[in-house]
């Protein structure tokens, strides 16, 4: 299990924005506050670092404030992608959210706010991660090191582009406005830290850099850390996202091909749920990347919101009627739903303390599938084998041809409410988002208003 660290380090995130913000738990000396220049003399230091930038990806920080990867990051763009489609039904009172189910974000919106600081803190500490790599002497420690630093920067930057920015295909990526790069440690504000947002184009291609360089560096097995298949498969996702499918299949490949990991035999078997209660629970072999939530840190949020009150959520995303009713009959993926005071909803987030799936097996068979069929190619093995492998896992008979429309409807269902897909798949596959265009402003975060107040070279998105 990921373990809490306990030990206040006083480098806080740079940018602009990071005012007040500083990360608070690591561990050499407890209850020891230390100065930047002290902070990382050892390679114990830089591995207590690195294992705290973990655990914040889901901590619940002093103000209550979730960190990106306890699902918020999947939950907003699920919210915003569903609108006006009978998949989701926002019963929520939070305004913040409220805002995204009905596509109307404001500049002063909280969630929006705290998901652009939180990443930039995290981003921060792996920029001190990788600022430190001389401290590591050992080789095998410091390419290991390099690579999960640059594995979560560059995960934290492909969310935070697909939010923040327009799509790949919106446009010219070359042009259009995406996130500010930082790509060294930000110890103090000064004239500096005014930074302006690259373009989409640049941000992609440091993402893939980053993903690339980790691949390359990282072992094969490093418990529930990334290794360099969390980074091959990563890297599936963001070259389907800017429409590179011969590249997408060719990493899909890498990750189903090593045998390192394999489809759960149901289903439910992915989602597991003790009957005793909440309890965290170890990846499956289907995961092969998963943010570890532990009682210490806080919960899942997808539980938080996707989850009814008998499981310990506030029962705030119900589920409509009417997808379930989209799927074949027998699909096991259309009866995973459970109904909680007369509201339905997802049996996959019935766990407080289950962990965020980041990335499983079953997206791989998905992404190559459906980029093999758009390049007519059958690079590891057919579309047709690969979907089959998920219908029948499903409980579905197996189909005897394939078509693209078929590809997409198994993703929907296969990955429902996981990875803000129902968004991002909207936007690369040019599909309406309800009664909006997928190129609609309205489907891109705006740039916090108090970011922009702060630093002046950042300019605000269309429509905001």
């Amino acid at each position: 299990m990921m373990k809490k660290l306990n030990i206040k380090y006083t480098v806080c995130a740079g940018l602009m924005l990071l005012l007040s913000a500083c990360n608070k738990q690591l561990d050499l000396k407890p209850t020891q506050s230390i100065e930047t220049s002290q902070a990382l003399l050892t390679a114990k230091d830089v591995q207590i670092t690195l294992i705290g930038a973990y655990s914040n990806l889901a901590t619940l920080d002093a103000n209550g404030v979730e960190h990106l990867y306890s699902g918020s990051v999947f939950l907003m763009p699920d919210l915003l992608g569903t609108a006006g489609q009978n998949i989701i039904e926002w019963a929520g009172t939070y305004q913040q959210l409220t805002e995204m189910a009905n596509q109307s974000i404001t500049v002063t919106n909280s969630y929006v706010a705290n998901t652009w600081l939180t990443a930039y803190n995290d981003i921060n500490q792996l920029n001190n991660v990788l600022s430190a790599l001389n401290k590591v002497t050992v080789q095998a420690d410091k390419d290991r090191i390099e690579g999960e630093a640059k594995f979560l920067r560059g995960m934290i930057y492909f969310d935070l582009v697909r939010l923040y920015g327009k799509a790949w295909n919106d446009g010219d990526p070359n042009t259009n406005l995406g996130v500010p790069i930082i790509l060294t440690p930000t110890a103090q504000i000064d004239a500096s830290s005014y930074v302006a947002r690259s373009t989409v184009g640049q941000v992609y291609t440091q993402i893939l850099s980053d993903l690339t360089t980790a691949q390359t560096k990282l072992p094969a097995s490093n418990s529930f850390y990334a290794n360099k298949y969390s980074a091959a498969a990563l890297l599936s996702r963001v070259y389907m996202q800017k429409l590179d499918y011969a590249n997408a299949a060719t990493a899909a490949n890498v990750v189903i091909s090593s045998g390192a990991f394999g489809l759960m035999p149901t289903y439910a078997a992915e989602f597991p749920y003790s009957t005793t209660g909440p309890a965290h629970a170890d990846n499956t072999s289907e995961d092969i990347f998963a943010v570890q939530i532990t009682s210490q840190q806080g919960v899942n949020a997808l539980n938080e919101f996707y989850g009814g009150p008998t499981y310990g959520g506030r029962g705030d995303a119900v589920v409509s009627p009417s997808f379930p009713a989209e799927f074949e009959p027998g699909d096991a993926r259309g009866a995973f739903f459970y109904n909680d005071g007369g509201s339905l909803y997802s049996s996959k987030f019935q766990n407080q303390y289950g962990n965020v799936r980041i990335v499983r097996l079953a997206e791989m068979y998905l992404n190559r599938a459906e980029a093999n069929l758009r390049s007519n190619t059958a690079t590891g093995d057919t579309p047709l084998n690969d979907v089959n492998k998920i219908r029948t896992r499903a409980g579905l008979a197996p189909l005897a041809s394939v078509s693209l429309a078929q590809v997409l409807t198994e993703r929907r269902h296969e990955l429902a409410f996981e990875g803000g897909f129902f968004l991002h798949d909207a936007k690369r596959t040019m599909q309406s988002v309800g009664a909006l265009e997928w190129n609609s402003p309205k489907l891109v975060f705006p740039i916090p208003q108090r970011e922009t107040i702060a630093n002046p070279n950042l300019k605000q998105n269309a429509g905001y």
